[in-house]
């Protein structure tokens, strides 16, 4: 109807003639109706049912209380939401639908994931691990999230530790433990100080350490079982990078010498041996005068 048709403003018309289809269709003939015309006419058919669903442009659930007659939509309240098993799923896979990647997940989360899918490809398709990518979450959301959101009503109410219990749903014990030994979250280095593996990084897993607390490594350090070499990111004392290195022991026999004579010059209060792997690790200077 145009705007300026006196019937554009009726609650409810009767349509008697159209012409056209779908969203360009016109009325040409019409007479205005009050809901209590349409009780009268089709009260046997109207039906009041609680309605929950998922508002994306929200990213939150909304439950309506609404009376219908068929498609018509004819009057609804908004009611407060249930904690109910089936809620907490129509919520999982809204929020699956709006991408995983939109979940509260910390960085330790995150690097769980990326563990998980090292070893997932260091093992192939005989690999127990779950797939723990977007995509499989997204589509298994009503599985491992649902349960444990039960009362969420949307996506900014889901908690960091929510998904920490998803995840241990998802790894049971042994699958840990193995995940700890296989591909733990931090390499601890022989002076003993403890660095965060990044295992997103490309040609990962890449350890950034400084090359003085490798010293007496003689052999290079490897994840899963020994299939994977460690990417060492060799840093200088001032943490910029100097070399990047799958075979620590070639390195100190190889081009260790060059960094040695460059770096010396530039931090000579920094020990740089010429036999690093027989050299004790250290994250001291040396003391000045010396």
């Amino acid at each position: 109807l145009p705007v300026e048709d006196a019937l554009s403003r009726a609650p409810f018309v009767a349509v008697a003639e159209l012409t056209g289809r779908a969203a360009q269709a016109r009325i040409l003939a019409a007479c205005p109706l009050e809901a209590e015309e349409i009780e009268a006419i089709a009260g046997d058919r109207i039906i009041m049912r609680d309605e929950t669903t998922f508002d994306a442009a929200r990213a939150s659930l909304r439950r309506r209380r609404v009376r219908r007659l068929g498609a018509i939509r004819l009057a609804e309240q908004n009611l407060s939401i249930e904690a109910t098993a089936e809620n907490a799923r129509t919520l999982a896979e809204g929020v699956a639908a709006l991408g995983v990647a939109r979940l509260p997940w910390t960085k330790a989360q995150n690097q769980l994931r990326d563990r998980v899918a090292f070893l997932r490809r260091a093992e192939g398709d005989a690999s127990d691990f779950p797939d723990l990518g977007d995509d499989a979450l997204a589509a298994s959301a009503a599985l491992w999230l649902a349960p444990y959101i039960e009362g969420r009503a949307s996506l900014a109410e889901i908690a960091a530790n929510d998904l920490n219990a998803a995840l241990a749903g998802l790894l049971p014990y042994e699958l840990t433990r193995r995940l700890e030994v296989e591909a733990p979250a931090f390499f601890e280095t022989p002076v003993g100080s403890r660095h965060a593996l990044d295992y997103a990084a490309e040609n990962g897993p890449l350890l950034s350490v400084r090359v003085q607390e490798l010293f007496g490594l003689s052999t290079h350090p490897t994840l899963a079982r020994g299939r994977a070499p460690l990417t060492l990111e060799l840093l200088s004392p001032a943490h910029r990078p100097i070399q990047t290195t799958r075979d620590l022991p070639a390195f100190w026999t190889g081009s260790w010498n060059d960094v040695k004579k460059e770096m010396k010059g530039r931090y000579p209060r920094h020990p740089w041996p010429d036999d690093p792997a027989g050299a004790a690790p250290t994250t001291r200077a040396k003391p000045r005068g010396t």
